[in-house]
Order: structure tokens, then C-alpha cells, then sequence
């Protein structure tokens, strides 16, 4: 009787791990579908002449896949690399798109893995523990729709001249690149925070080395997440190395060093960016000033920034304690604060000024603490933590941003740009 349970048991972990992998792959195929078509039609429509449907950055990047002058320099090349892979097979056109979806998808399942992992720490041992995947699956990919807040048409919100730009969206669907290294920021922020709980007594090389991998990764196909986070994690660790007198000074170097190829390669980036050969030009550099291109698209920046970030400020008033022992979410909430000061006091010179491209790394720092925010929510509920009435405020918080996002991917989906949202 004792093996038949057993045998019974295999069979039912089994059946178990199959339906979870066949609703995970199936999702996986259906959302990378809609978004081909979407990332399709913007690389289609981008060669016209403006004012253009399916409004984004893809003719730039499309004319740099081929070799053609775009006006822009682009010394970050995973994501043109993958493009060119796939011109060999295709047009322009296509390619660009299988590289963006690919990527983008391939966030969808990076997140997916660390945040089951997150969950089930917290969560093992529930009755629902062998069905937990079928609740973090739909919330995965809920976090890839979620935007920021506005009003219905018509009404009208003080200072708010867009809905969008000014106020950002932790999903700017019309940014190929963001998109593209998004899967690599995720890997290296969640080995990250990993690593500090541990980084000061011992030290694991392995992960050491993967965290690096996927930070330089995430930098050679955006830099944007990266400056925000290296600010993060450089000022957190200067702070642990003060507060200890020295005392963890070579684990820290260990540490240290896993940044070192992301930091070389930042040199070169700059380079490449703001060089005297580069299209800025003499112009070109970074400026600093307190609101100074932020205010070019938004007059009341701070009511923009409650309605970027309205769920996970609601969850930090009920769970304020909580950034004393979760690693996670203090790290995220550090990370965003340190990218919006970024936005808010740093601009690029030049005809770059108004394009306010420090807001990149702001919008991760939206992602992540959205990210962080959710796991959090989502182990309270399951574990019982709160009443269940502020779990259902904060359930409804998120919700709120979700139908905003779904109504905003809608919009851009259908052909307008996000300029005129």
C-alpha cells in the first residue's frame, strides 16, 4: 500500500508539473503572438513619413541593423546582433521584430522563475504549494501590462498635459531596447539581492560570475537600468563598508569585481555617446539641474509621480516594517529612489535634452518595485498577514493600474502613439 501511495504520489507531482509547464508555454506563445504583431506593425509603419501609425523608436534601429546613417549611436549591440542574426533568414522588418519579441518574451519567463522562487521561500508547506505556479503565472505576465494611472477622456488633471510622457509607464511598449534588456536587468537584479544576504560572510564565485554575466548583458543592450542600479548598489555597499569599519573590505572586493567588465564597458558607451565623433558632438555631455528636462513634458512632476507609482507607495504604508527584514523590497525601493533622483537632477546636452532619456532608468526602477511590491502582496495573502480588508485595498491598487495598462496597451496597439496619449 505504502509504494502504491507513493507511485500514486509521482504520478499526481507529475500530472501537476505537466499542466503548469502546458499553461506556462501555451501563455508564453499566445503573449509572444499579440506582441509580434504589435512590434511587426511598428517596424512596418515606422519608414513613413510622420505623422505615422504604430509611433516608436524602431527606424532607428531598423537603419542601424542594415548599416545605414540613423542619427543615432547605439555602443550597446546584444539587440542589433540578434536582428542581424535574423536578417540572414528575413527582411528588416521581421527581424527586428522576432529580436524584440524574443527578448521580451524572454523577460516574461526570467521574472516567472524568480518570482516563483520569491513566493515559494515564503509559502512552502501551504496547501495550494503544488498549485502556487497557477497563481504567479497570470500575475507575471499582468506585470508586463500594468502602467501608470490617469483619467478617463475628458476629465481633466492638474498640470497633466499626457498621460504618458512626463508620467511614465514601467511598460513603454514602443521602445524596442528597454524591452530587450529587461530579461537581463531582471536576472541580475534578483541575483542582486540574493547576494547581499550573504556577500559579507562568504563568498560564492559562481553566482558572483553570473551576476556579472547578466549585468554586462543587461548593459550591452541598454545601459539605462544599469546606471540607475550601479548607483544603488555601489552607495549600499560603501554604506555596509563604513558601517563596518573596513571589516568586509575583501568581501566586498569580491563583490566589487564582478562590476568591473559592466564598468569598462560603460567607459566605452560613454564614448561612443557623447565622443567628439559621436553625434552629439561638442554639444553633447551630461548636465545637471534640478527638474530641468523633466518639466519640458510634466508641470506637476509630483502628482506624476503618485500616479507612476500609486500601488507600490499604497503598499508601503501598510507594510513600512517590512523594509527592515525583506531584502527584496528595500533593495527595490532603494534602486527607485536612486533613478528617480537621476531623472530629476541629470540631463543629456545638446538635441538629447528633450528626448529626457534618464527616464529609462527611472521606468526600471517603476518595474522592480512593482515586481517586489506584488511578491510581497501576494505572500501576505497567501501566508495571512494582513486583515482582509487592506489586502483587498492593496489587491484593488494594483488592479487599478492593471486596467490602466491593458486600456493604454490597447491604444498603442490599435495604431496611436504614445506622444498623443
Amino acid at each position: 500500500m505504502k509504494n502504491q501511495d507513493v507511485k500514486a504520489g509521482g504520478i499526481n507531482i507529475r500530472l501537476t508539473n505537466f499542466i503548469i509547464r502546458g499553461v506556462f508555454f501555451v501563455s508564453l506563445l499566445l503573449y509572444s503572438v499579440l506582441m509580434y504583431r504589435l512590434f511587426y506593425l511598428q517596424t512596418t509603419e515606422s519608414w513613413g513619413t510622420p505623422p505615422t501609425p504604430y509611433m516608436s523608436d524602431m527606424k532607428a534601429y531598423l537603419q542601424t541593423m542594415l548599416g545605414q546613417e540613423s542619427g543615432y549611436d547605439y555602443p550597446y549591440p546584444v539587440f542589433f546582433w540578434l536582428g542581424k542574426f535574423f536578417l540572414l533568414f528575413t527582411d528588416v522588418n521581421t527581424a527586428g521584430a522576432l529580436a524584440t519579441t524574443l527578448l521580451n518574451s524572454l523577460g516574461v519567463c526570467v521574472l516567472a522563475w524568480y518570482m516563483m522562487k520569491a513566493v515559494r521561500e515564503k509559502c512552502a508547506g501551504l496547501p495550494c504549494e503544488k498549485w502556487l505556479a497557477l497563481i504567479v503565472i497570470p500575475l507575471v505576465y499582468s506585470l508586463f501590462f500594468i502602467s501608470m494611472l490617469f483619467a478617463p477622456k475628458g476629465v481633466y488633471l492638474p498640470g497633466m498635459t499626457h498621460k504618458y510622457l512626463g508620467v511614465f509607464s514601467p511598460n513603454p511598449f514602443h521602445n524596442a531596447t528597454y524591452l530587450a534588456a529587461r530579461p537581463f536587468a531582471a536576472a541580475a537584479f534578483f541575483l542582486f539581492v540574493r547576494i547581499l544576504g550573504y556577500y559579507e560572510e562568504r563568498t560564492e564565485l559562481k553566482e558572483f560570475f553570473w551576476f556579472g554575466f547578466f549585468l554586462l548583458l543587461s548593459t550591452m543592450t541598454k545601459p539605462s537600468f544599469t546606471l540607475a542600479f550601479v548607483s544603488a548598489a555601489g552607495l549600499l555597499m560603501c554604506f555596509r563598508l563604513f558601517y563596518r569599519k573596513g571589516k568586509n573590505f575583501k568581501r566586498s572586493l569580491y563583490l566589487g569585481l564582478a562590476f568591473v567588465p559592466t564598468f569598462i564597458d560603460l567607459l566605452y558607451q560613454f564614448g561612443g555617446v557623447f565622443g567628439k565623433s559621436s553625434h552629439a558632438g561638442e554639444t553633447g555631455g551630461i548636465g545637471f539641474g534640478f527638474f530641468s528636462a523633466w518639466q519640458v513634458h510634466m508641470e506637476n512632476i509630483p502628482f506624476a509621480i503618485v500616479l507612476a507609482l500609486a500601488f507600490p507607495g499604497f503598499m508601503l504604508l501598510f507594510n513600512m516594517g517590512r523594509l527592515k527584514d525583506n531584502i527584496l523590497y528595500r533593495f527595490a525601493w532603494f534602486e527607485l529612489l536612486v533613478s528617480l533622483a537621476e531623472l530629476a537632477f541629470l540631463y543629456e546636452k545638446g538635441k538629447r535634452f528633450i528626448h529626457l532619456n534618464f527616464s529609462w532608468g527611472y521606468m526600471y526602477g517603476i518595474f522592480f518595485v512593482f515586481a517586489a511590491s506584488l511578491i510581497l502582496l501576494l505572500q501576505n495573502t497567501l501566508l495571512k498577514k494582513q486583515k482582509w480588508y487592506l489586502l483587498m485595498l492593496q489587491w484593488l491598487a494594483y488592479g487599478w493600474h492593471l486596467c490602466c495598462g491593458i486600456i493604454y496597451f490597447l491604444y498603442i496597439w490599435s495604431g496611436q502613439g504614445y506622444d498623443s496619449f
